[in-house]
Formats: C-alpha cells, sequence, structure tokens
C-alpha cells in the first residue's frame, strides 16, 4: 500500500466514531493490508517515538537474551510474522504493539536487549517488555529471569542516556513530552503469581481486593516514576478476562463455553482501580496540567469479541490454536508442534496469548474506538493534543 493509501485509509478511520463497523471482511482485508504495506517510517508518525513496557503480549524478542522459560524463539511462534520466522513475540505473527506502531506512523521499534551494544535506532523508542514479568518484583520467578516493571523503568533510564548524548536538553524535554508510552502489565501478577498457590504466599496473604490494591499501589509508583522522567502521554492497558484464556479453562475445568467467573472477577478488581488511578492523575493538579492519562479497555473489547466471535471472523475462541491437553491449554506450544491450520479463525494463538487476528482488532479499537475502548480519549486523538 503507497504513503497516499495509508493516509486515506487513516481519514477514513479517523470519520469513524467507533471501530465496531472495521470488522467486517473489507476492511479487514484492507488492514492486513496496511500491515504489510511499505516501511512506516516514511510516512508522517504522528507521536515522535513509542516507548513499551509489559509482558508477553507485547515482548518482541527481550526474552530471547534472559535466562528464562518464558521464551519463544523457536517455530511455530512466528510462523505468520514476516519470513514466517520466531521472533520472541509470543504469537503468530505481529502483536498489538506492532499494529499500533504501523497505524501510527512508526517503524518497527527494537527490543531493548538489541540496543544494548549500539548500532541500533532507538530515537523512535524502545521496547522493554518482558514475558512472565509483572508489577510485583517477584511475579514469575518460577520461569527464570525475567523484568519486572521496575527493572523496565531502570532499563528505560539506560536509553534516556543515551537519548539525551545525541540532543540537546531543551529537544530531549520536548521529544519526550510528545512521545506515546505504552504500559500492558499485571496479567502476570495473577497467572504466574496469585493464581499458583503452591509457588507464592500472595493468595494466602491477601484476599483478591488487597491484592489489587496492593498491584496499584505499586503500579501507580512505577507510572509516577515515568512521569517524572518526562513522559506525558500514557495509555494503560488493562487486564484480560483472564479467566477465558485455554491456561485457566484447562486448570480450572470450566463447562465448555464458560469463562472462569471468579478469576474474571480478580481482573475488574484491578481495572476498577487502573480507571479510579486514570481519573485521578488526570485531575490532580500537578500532572493533569502537564500529562494525560488514558485507559485501555482490552478487557471490555475482549469479551465483546469472546461473546460475539463471528462478528469478528472467529469461529473458536475456548482453546489454543498451539498446544497440549485440555483446551489446548495444559502445556503451551512447544518447539516444532504443528499448530492449526486457519489461525485468524482462532481467538488465542496457545494456552495464554491470542493470536495476530485478534491482536490487530485491539489495536484497531485502540487507536480509533470510542471512551468504551480507550478512556477518555483514543490514540488518534490523544496524537493530536
Amino acid at each position: 500500500m503507497h504513503d497516499s493509501e495509508i493516509f486515506k485509509f487513516k481519514d477514513m478511520m479517523m470519520m469513524s466514531c467507533t471501530v465496531q463497523t472495521l470488522v467486517l471482511v473489507p476492511w479487514f482485508l484492507v488492514v492486513f493490508v496496511l500491515a504489510g504495506g511499505e516501511d512506516s517510517s516514511e510516512t508522517t508518525a504522528m507521536f515522535p517515538a513509542m516507548f513499551v513496557f509489559g509482558d508477553s503480549l507485547v515482548d518482541n524478542g527481550n526474552n530471547n537474551h534472559l535466562n528464562s522459560l518464558a521464551r519463544s524463539n523457536y517455530l511455530p511462534y512466528g510462523i505468520d510474522f514476516a519470513g514466517n520466522q520466531p521472533t520472541g513475540r509470543f504469537s503468530n505473527g505481529k502483536t498489538i504493539v506492532d499494529f499500533i506502531g504501523e497505524l501510527l506512523g512508526l517503524p518497527e521499534i527494537p527490543a531493548f536487549m538489541d540496543t544494548v551494544d549500539g548500532g541500533v535506532d532507538i530515537l523512535h523508542g524502545v521496547n522493554y517488555a518482558s514475558a512472565a514479568g509483572g508489577i510485583l518484583e517477584e511475579t514469575g520467578r518460577h520461569l527464570g529471569e525475567r523484568f519486572s516493571m521496575g527493572r523496565q523503568v531502570e532499563n528505560f533510564e539506560k536509553t534516556l542516556m543515551e537519548i539525551s548524548r545525541s540532543m540537546r536538553k531543551e529537544s530531549v524535554k520536548e521529544y519526550m513530552a510528545k512521545s506515546l508510552v505504552v504500559v500492558s502489565l499485571g496479567n502476570n501478577d495473577y497467572i504466574n503469581n496469585y493464581l499458583k498457590p503452591r509457588l507464592f504466599l500472595s493468595s494466602s496473604i491477601y484476599d483478591p481486593t488487597s491484592f489489587a490494591d496492593l498491584l496499584l499501589s505499586n503500579f501507580t509508583t512505577h507510572l509516577l516514576e515515568l512521569y517524572g522522567k518526562g513522559f506525558r502521554k500514557f495509555v494503560i492497558a488493562g487486564v484480560g478476562p483472564l479467566g477465558c484464556i485455554p491456561d485457566q479453562l484447562a486448570a480450572q475445568a470450566a463447562l465448555p463455553g464458560e469463562c472462569v467467573e471468579a478469576v474474571n472477577e480478580m481482573a475488574e478488581l484491578f481495572n476498577n482501580r487502573l480507571v479510579s488511578l486514570v481519573d485521578r492523575l488526570n485531575s490532580d493538579n500537578k500532572t493533569a496540567s502537564e500529562a494525560i492519562f488514558v485507559y485501555g479497555n482490552t478487557y471490555g473489547a475482549a469479551v465483546d469479541i469472546l461473546t460475539n466471535p463471528f462478528n469478528y471472523g472467529f469461529e473458536v475462541t475456548d482453546r489454543g490454536c498451539c498446544g497440549v491437553g485440555r483446551n489446548r491449554g495444559e502445556i503451551t506450544c512447544l518447539p516444532l508442534a504443528v499448530p492449526c491450520a486457519f489461525r485468524d479463525r482462532h481467538v488465542f494463538w496457545d494456552a495464554f496469548h491470542p493470536t495476530q487476528a485478534f491482536n490487530l482488532i485491539i489495536a484497531l479499537r485502540a487507536f480509533n474506538g470510542s471512551k468504551s475502548d480507550c478512556y477518555p480519549i483514543n490514540l488518534s486523538q490523544l496524537s493530536r493534543l
């Protein structure tokens, strides 16, 4: 797709008050053409850079360099990515932030671990996400090395030092204020911490409400650290409906067609507090005068897709495309496993992660969705502030 067609596509998206109309097949195919089109760096980017903090839902290769069991640098991961090769993304293809970057006109941003030796362009942003990482430092420890949110913020400080060497102080301040921060954390604090009582004590110490409070307290501290370093435009993704992922369906022996409601209720406890945090930060005398915080309602969008799968082109909602056991979720996708043939018809790629087709829809809703998708504004609106 040529640049003029990309701009035309974006303009049409901005005319829509909700992205629901984009799930029709013709639009769906157009977006895939966009995703495989010319280098986004040739267009005018809507933000100068995008910095990503998160877990395996958005990790683009950091864990490849860590001594961790949470790695995806083997086929069939990446089977639908460019070159049909694994990159360390936990999907058959692109992640949500890959698609968001393209919609924003940004080139593919590097994983932090690929930048440590230099020689990599970091001025369009860096991805610090780490599979098994969480808000809490201990989350995911049974899987080996990973970067918690605190560690990811520390890693960003190294990037900021490099950026500061190439820009004047005034330019760095403006660059930071205009750049986009995407944060997607919290999922592992449940599935690789609270919901594993044999490995972690958190569920015996905290009830679900107090655990959500603990997460939000730590989360707030790290977000304000990022604010203190100069960021002013934040998109914070909520926790998804974890009670619907194949791992939990298998572990809790859920009835066919049902999710594990107790687990979903935990996710909602966290998300409700996250919305309140966004409101508080957007009304605080200090942060509100300089910054905007946006809540990405991934929970609501995912529930909509799971409830109305055929509207989005999906046929299979309760099992992984690649995995072993009940719901193909008891053992996640193994090296050289044979995945399902029609991957775009599946919501879930493996025991924990969605397919590229699902990620695309979430990205579109974040880019130009209504307040029920992105609150109080979407990414397109945020770029124009």
